[in-house]
């Protein structure tokens, strides 16, 4: 009973397991918004219509 009352008590490793938890947690958030926002980040960075690319082409064409 003593052993079972001394490995409840125990708390040595537990910051470890805290700091997995939020790298579990950050990674999760990471991918999550990757997934959610992939499209519209690579519309605006990318190719796509409306990017900053053809943008910014688009009206150096006015000014020159």
């Amino acid at each position: 009973m003593a052993k079972l009352h001394a490995f409840i008590t125990d708390e040595t490793g537990a910051t470890a397991i805290e700091y997995g938890l939020l790298a579990g947690l950050i990674a999760v958030a990471l991918i999550s918004s990757f997934v959610v926002f992939g499209d519209a980040l690579f519309n605006l960075m990318g190719y796509g219509a409306g990017g900053a690319a053809n943008v910014i082409g688009s009206q150096a064409a006015k000014l020159g």
